[in-house]
C-alpha cells in the first residue's frame, strides 16, 4: 500500500481510527465516539446548538487550505455561533463526504485542527462523534453543541435605543485575506495556486490567517451575557449585513462610525468571515474585550446608519447572491 493511502485503500473503521486518534475527550463528554451517538452533558438543562457547512469551491479550495487549516476553520465557525448566543461550547459532531481520491494524511491533518481549535479557543470541547460518507466534492459539515451554564441566551433580539454597539475581535481582516487569495494566488486562467511565501508582504501572513485559520473571542460571548449584553451574535457575513439582521431582529436602528473601524472602514463593514462577537450594551456597561463602534437608535428609514447616513447595497457576503463570484 502507499505510504500516503487515500481513503478508498482504508476501510471506514480504519478511518475513523485515524480520525478519532486525534480528536481528544471532552470536559462535557459522558459517552464519546463509538456508539450510535454520544451522550454529553447539560447541567443547565438547555442545549445550544447550530451546524455549519464548508464545501470545496465557494468555502474554500484545496490549493489554499491545508487539512489542518479546513479542519480548525469548520471547529472556528461553529464556535462562535455558541459563543454569540452567551454560550460555554462543549461539543461538536463532525461530518465528513471525502472523495476516494483524498489523501488519509489529509483528514488526520484535520482531525488534529479541530483538536486544536477546540483547544485553543474553546477548552474543554471536543469532537463527540459524527459521520464519514464518500462524494464527489469535498464537504466538512460541523454540528456545535453549546451549555448556557443557567443563563438565558443573548439573542439577536434586544437591542434596545440608547445601547452601545460593540465588536470583540477583528474585522475586515479576513475580507483582506480572501482579496490576496484571489488576486495574487490564481494562474492565468483564475485557477487557485498554492500560496508562495516568497509572495507575502508585510501582514499578509496576518490576513491569510485570519481567513484560513480564524481565532474567533470564544471566551468572550459566556463573559459578554454575564456583563449584561442585550443582543449579540456572530460576524460572519460581514459587520453592515449582519448589523441589518440585528437590527432588523430588534426593530431599531444601529448606527456605526467609522473612525472606530480602523484603517480600513471598508472592509471592515462590507467584508465577510471576520467571526467577530457584534453585541449591544446598556450605555456605560461596555465590559473588557469589546471596543464601542456606535449605538442603537430608534429605528427609522434604514436598519444600518454609517455616520448617521442610510448605509445603501447589501454588502457582506451572500452565498446565493454571491455565488458566481466564489465559483470563479
Amino acid at each position: 500500500m502507499h505510504s500516503d493511502p487515500t481513503v478508498a485503500d482504508l476501510s471506514e473503521g480504519e478511518i475513523l481510527r485515524r480520525i478519532l486518534a486525534r480528536t481528544g475527550q471532552g470536559s462535557a463528554t459522558l459517552l464519546g465516539p463509538g456508539d450510535d451517538a454520544a451522550v454529553v452533558a447539560a447541567p443547565s438543562g438547555s442545549v445550544v446548538a447550530t451546524t455549519d457547512t464548508l464545501i470545496h469551491g465557494p468555502d474554500f479550495r484545496l490549493a489554499w487550505s491545508s487539512g489542518y487549516d479546513l479542519g480548525w476553520k469548520s471547529a472556528a465557525v461553529n464556535l462562535a455561533d455558541v459563543a454569540a448566543m452567551g454560550a460555554r461550547p462543549t461539543a461538536l459532531l463532525v461530518a465528513l463526504a471525502l472523495p476516494g481520491r483524498t489523501r488519509v494524511s489529509f483528514v488526520e491533518a484535520m482531525a488534529e485542527g479541530l483538536r486544536a481549535a477546540c483547544d485553543a479557543l474553546a477548552p474543554g470541547c471536543a469532537v463527540v462523534g459524527g459521520d464519514l460518507a464518500t462524494g464527489d466534492v469535498l464537504t466538512v459539515a460541523v454540528t456545535a453543541l453549546g451549555d448556557l451554564e443557567g443563563r438565558a441566551p443573548v439573542t439577536r433580539s434586544g437591542a434596545r435605543p440608547g445601547d452601545v454597539v460593540a465588536v470583540a475581535g477583528e474585522l475586515g481582516r479576513a475580507a483582506r485575506g480572501l482579496e490576496l487569495l484571489f488576486t495574487r494566488f490564481r494562474d492565468a486562467d483564475g485557477a487557485p495556486v498554492a500560496i508562495r511565501p516568497d509572495d507575502l508582504h508585510a501582514g499578509d501572513a496576518d490576513a491569510l490567517a485570519a481567513q484560513l485559520r480564524p481565532a474567533p473571542p470564544i471566551g468572550l460571548g459566556p463573559f459578554a451575557a454575564l456583563s449584561g449584553a442585550t443582543a449579540m451574535m456572530d460576524v460572519s457575513d460581514g459587520l453592515v449585513l449582519d448589523a441589518r439582521r440585528m437590527a432588523d431582529a430588534s426593530r431599531a436602528t444601529l448606527d456605526i462610525a467609522t473612525d472606530a473601524l480602523g484603517a480600513d472602514p471598508r472592509l471592515a463593514l462590507e467584508g465577510g468571515e471576520d467571526h467577530a462577537l457584534l453585541a449591544t450594551f446598556p450605555s456605560g456597561a461596555l465590559p473588557p474585550g469589546f471596543r464601542a463602534i456606535g449605538r442603537v437608535v430608534e429605528r427609522g428609514d434604514a436598519p444600518v446608519l454609517v455616520d448617521g447616513e442610510a448605509h445603501r447595497g447589501a454588502g457582506g457576503w451572500d452565498p446565493y447572491r454571491d455565488w458566481d463570484a466564489a465559483a470563479g
